[in-house]
C-alpha cells in the first residue's frame, strides 16, 4: 500500500507526531547549549570518500550550456567543517542525506542525519551529548524503553563505554590487539579466528573486511542492550576522518553509539592534518576503484578549509533510527513522512 493512501498515513501519523516532538526537544537542547543551527547544500562536488558508501550523481548545467557531474551528499560533513573553518563555532543540522544501493528495514536511500560539532572540545563531550539526547528525545515522546525486535534499551541510563578491543574479547572471544595489521601474522590470525566463528573468509578479503564481518555478526547484536553502548577506540584504518589516539596511534578517536543492537551515531575527534586526510581519501578511492570500478573526486575546497578548522569533535546520528527505537517501528519507512518510492511503485 502506498504511503499516501489515507488509511496507511493514518496508521503512521501517531509516530510522525512523535518524530516532530523528538526533533523539537533536540533543537531545544542545542539552542540551550548555544549551538548555531545551520543549513548545508545537498549538491556537492564530492559525495564523500568512504569506500563502501555509494552516491547519487546528476549533471549540473551552467548558463552557457556546459555540464559537469555533481553529487547528492552522503553527509553534511564537508560543508559543516567549512563552516567551522569560517568561525561558526558549535553547530548542528538536521540534514537530508542520500546513499545509493541502501534499502532495508534500517536503511533508506534518503534519510535524516542529525550532525553536530563542538569546537575546541574533546571527543568525550559528545558522549555526554548522546546520553542527554537519548534521554530528552525519549522523554518528549513519553518513551520509557527503546525497542527493536526483541531487544530493549533504557534511554535514561548512562551509556556503557566499551572499547572495540574489549567488545571483541567479550562477545567474540578474540584478542584483537594480537591480530592488528601491524602485528606479525596479524591478518592470518584474524582470518583464522573469523573462520573459527563460522564466518566466510573470501580470498580477496582485507583486514577491514574480516573486522567488519565479526563486528556485524558477533558484537553489534549485543551492543546497547540495557544501557546504550558507546563503542570506542577503533583501529586507525577504520576511522577515515578521525585523529589518532595520543596514547596509542594504533587506534583512533572514534566511537559509535548503539542501542538495541542498532548503530545510531558515529563520532570522531576530527582530523585536521591536510596531507594525512588527502592520503586517506586517495587510499579509500583506490579501494573503491578496485572493488567497484569507479572513483569519486576529492573536494579540494574542503581540504583547503581543513587547514583553518579549529580542533573539534563531530558526530552524525541517524535521526530516523532513533525515532524507530522510540516508537518500536519495524521499518524505517514507518517513521518517514514521505518515503522514496520503490521502482515501479
Amino acid at each position: 500500500m502506498s504511503w499516501w493512501q489515507p488509511g496507511e498515513f493514518a496508521r503512521r501519523l501517531p509516530v510522525l507526531r512523535q518524530r516532530n516532538r523528538a526533533k523539537a526537544a533536540v533543537r531545544a537542547f542545542f539552542d540551550a547549549a548555544g549551538f548555531l543551527e545551520v543549513e548545508t547544500p545537498i549538491l556537492q562536488v564530492s559525495p564523500g570518500n568512504e569506500t563502501h558508501i555509494s552516491a547519487f550523481s546528476t549533471a549540473l548545467t551552467a548558463p552557457d550550456g556546459r555540464t559537469s557531474v555533481i553529487y547528492l551528499h552522503s553527509s553534511p560533513e564537508f560543508a559543516c567543517k567549512k563552516l567551522l573553518a569560517a568561525g561558526a563555532g558549535n553547530i548542528f543540522t538536521f540534514a537530508p542525506v542520500f546513499r545509493n544501493g541502501e534499502r532495508g528495514r534500517l536503511h533508506h536511500p534518503e534519510f535524516t542525519m542529525l550532525e553536530w560539532y563542538r569546537a575546541r572540545a574533546p571527543l568525550d563531550a559528545l558522549e555526554n551529548d548522546c546520553a542527554d539526547i537519548l534521554r530528552l528525545a525519549a522523554k518528549a515522546v513519553d518513551c520509557v524503553v527503546l525497542r527493536h525486535g526483541q531487544a530493549e534499551a533504557d534511554p535514561g541510563a548512562a551509556p556503557e563505554v566499551l572499547s572495540v578491543v574489549e567488545a571483541f574479547d567479550r562477545y567474540a572471544g578474540i584478542a584483537l590487539e594480537t591480530m592488528l595489521p601491524e602485528a606479525a601474522g596479524g591478518f592470518t590470525r584474524l582470518a583464522e579466528a573469523t573462520a573459527a566463528l563460522g564466518l566466510r573468509v573470501a580470498g580477496d578479503d582485507t583486514w577491514s573486511d574480516l573486522f567488519s564481518k565479526i563486528l556485524s555478526a558477533r558484537d553489534e547484536p549485543r551492543l546497547g542492550l540495557g544501557p546504550a553502548t558507546i563503542l570506542s577506540r577503533y583501529r586507525a584504518s577504520e576511522a577515515a576522518l578521525a585523529r589518532l589516539c595520543p596514547d596509542d596511534n594504533r587506534f583512533a578517536e572514534r566511537f559509535e553509539l548503539y542501542a538495541c543492537g542498532v548503530e545510531l551515531a558515529n563520532a570522531f575527534g576530527e582530523l585536521r592534518d591536510v596531507a594525512e586526510q588527502r592520503r586517506r581519501f586517495e587510499a579509500a578511492e583506490a579501494e573503491r576503484q578496485r572493488i567497484y570500478g569507479l572513483r569519486y573526486p576529492l573536494d579540494e575546497d574542503f581540504l583547503d578549509a581543513l587547514a583553518l578548522m579549529p580542533e573539534c569533535a563531530g558526530i552524525a546520528l541517524g535521526f530516523d533510527r532513533l525515532v524507530m527505537l522510540m516508537s518500536g517501528a519495524r521499518r524505517i519507512e514507518d517513521v518517514l513522512f514521505a518515503p522514496v518510492a520503490e521502482r515501479g511503485a
